[in-house]
C-alpha cells in the first residue's frame, strides 16, 4: 500500500513541476506570448506515455476532475444573465444553431462515407467553445473587455451550455425524458441555491461567514467548495455530465456568495489556477493518442479544419454590425477553440463503443491544436499599443 502512494505522489510531483514551470517558460519564451495552458498540455505529452511514460493513475484523474469541475465553475461564474438575454447573447445563441446545423450536415456525411461511427458525440464536439480555456488567456492580454469581450462571453457562454445540455439529453444514461426531468430538476436546485442568499441577508449567519472570510476560516471559499462538489455530486446522481455540475455552481457562486465577489473570484483563481487546473490540462496532455494521431495525421487535420468551419466561421457574418473584421476574425478563432468538452464527449463515444479510436485520438488532438493555435494567433493579430502596454478591443457598444 505504501508503495503504491508512493507512486501516485512521485506521478503528482512530475505533474506539479510542469504546472510550477509553465508560467516561467511562458515569460521565458522570446517575441511570442504562448498561452500557459499551451504549454501545460505539451508538457503532459512531453512526461506521458509517448515520453517519460508517466502513468495516470486514480489519484491523479481524481484531481484532474476536479480541475476540471473549476475550469466549468471560473467560466459560469463570469456569466451575467443579462448579458445572455441581450443582443450578445441573442447573436451567440444565433451563431451556435448555425453551427449546430452545420455539424449536422457535416458529420453526417462523413458518416454515410464510413469515417466516422459515432454521429452525436462528433457533430457536438465540433460546436464546443473552451470558455474556460480561452478567458484567461484573454484576461492575460487585457482583450476580455469592450463589446469583443461580451461578444465572446456570450458565445462562449453558449457554446459550452448549450452541448452541455445536449450531451446530458442525448448521451446520458437515462431516458431523453428522464434526463429533461433531471436537467429540469438541477436547475431547478441552482435557482433555489441562487436566490437563497436572500434569506441570509443580515442575519447573524451572514455576519459569521462575512467576519471569517479573510481569516483562517476562509468561509466563503470553503463553502464556495462545498457548492461545487454538491452540485458535481448532484449532477452525477441524476445521471448527468458533471460539468453541467461545475458550470452552474459558478453561475449560482455570483448571485449566492456574501461579502466581496472580486475577493472571492481571487481566492477562486488562486485555488483553481494554483493547482487544480493545471493538473487537468497535463492530464489531458498526458492522454493524447500520438501514435494513432501519427498514423492518421490526416484525420487530425480534418477535425481541426471544421472546429474552425463549422464553429467559428459564421462569426464573420453575424457580428458585421458589432465588430470590425480583424475582431471578427479574432471572435471566430476564439469560439472555435474547444477542448474539455471534446475529452468528455471523446470518453463518452469510447465507452459506449461508437466512436472510432482514432477518431477520438484526432478530436482530442485537434482540440489541443485549437488551444495551441487559435488563441494565440488572435493574441498576435490584436493591435499593438503605442505606449506598449495591452489594452483591451476598442468599446463599441452593443445595443
Amino acid at each position: 500500500m505504501q508503495v503504491e502512494i508512493l507512486d501516485e505522489l512521485i506521478e503528482l510531483f512530475v505533474v506539479a513541476s510542469v504546472a510550477a514551470l509553465a508560467p516561467l517558460i511562458s515569460v521565458l519564451i522570446p517575441r511570442v506570448s504562448v498561452p500557459q495552458v499551451v504549454i501545460l498540455i505539451i508538457g503532459g505529452i512531453a512526461i506521458g506515455p509517448v515520453g517519460l511514460g508517466v502513468g495516470d493513475s486514480d489519484a491523479l484523474q481524481l484531481i484532474a476532475n476536479v480541475g476540471l469541475g473549476f475550469v466549468f465553475l471560473l467560466a459560469g461564474f463570469e456569466i451575467e444573465p443579462a448579458l445572455v438575454i441581450a443582443r450578445a447573447g441573442r447573436l451567440a445563441l444565433l451563431g451556435w444553431v448555425i453551427s449546430a446545423v452545420a455539424a449536422c450536415a457535416t458529420v453526417g456525411l462523413l458518416e454515410a462515407v464510413g469515417y466516422v461511427h459515432a454521429f452525436v458525440p462528433v457533430a457536438l464536439a465540433l460546436t464546443t467553445t473552451a470558455l474556460g480555456t480561452v478567458l484567461p488567456i484573454l484576461q492575460e492580454h487585457r482583450m476580455s473587455g469592450g463589446t469583443f469581450g461580451r461578444m465572446f462571453m456570450a458565445a462562449g457562454a453558449i457554446g459550452e451550455l448549450f452541448p452541455i445540455l445536449a450531451i446530458a439529453i442525448f448521451l446520458g444514461v437515462n431516458s431523453r425524458l428522464s434526463a429533461l426531468i433531471s436537467i429540469a430538476a438541477i436547475g431547478l436546485v441552482a435557482v433555489v441555491l441562487a436566490v437563497s442568499h436572500r434569506v441570509l441577508r443580515g442575519g447573524r449567519l451572514e455576519s459569521i461567514v462575512n467576519s471569517g472570510a479573510d481569516s483562517i476560516g476562509q468561509t466563503t471559499l470553503r463553502l464556495s467548495i462545498l457548492l461545487l462538489l454538491g452540485l458535481l455530486v448532484l449532477a452525477g446522481e441524476f445521471g448527468l455530465d458533471v460539468v453541467l455540475g461545475a458550470f452552474l455552481a459558478g453561475v449560482v457562486l455570483r448571485r449566492w456568495a456574501p461579502g466581496d465577489t472580486h475577493a472571492l473570484e481571487g481566492k477562486l483563481n488562486a485555488v483553481g489556477h494554483g493547482f487544480f487546473i493545471p493538473v487537468f490540462f497535463v492530464t489531458a496532455g498526458m492522454a493524447v493518442d500520438v501514435d494513432s494521431i501519427m498514423k492518421s495525421p490526416g484525420r487530425l487535420l480534418l477535425f481541426l479544419a471544421l472546429l474552425l468551419a463549422v464553429r467559428g466561421l459564421s462569426a464573420l457574418v453575424i457580428y458585421r454590425k458589432d465588430l470590425a473584421m480583424r475582431e471578427r476574425v479574432q471572435l471566430m478563432l476564439c469560439t472555435a477553440t474547444s477542448l474539455p468538452l471534446i475529452v468528455a464527449l471523446t470518453q463518452i463515444g469510447l465507452a459506449s463503443d461508437t466512436m472510432l479510436p482514432e477518431n477520438a485520438a484526432a478530436l482530442v488532438g485537434a482540440g489541443v491544436l485549437s488551444v495551441l493555435l487559435f488563441p494565440l494567433t488572435a493574441v498576435l493579430l490584436k493591435r499593438p499599443d503605442p505606449s506598449g502596454e495591452p489594452q483591451p478591443a476598442t468599446p463599441r457598444e452593443a445595443t
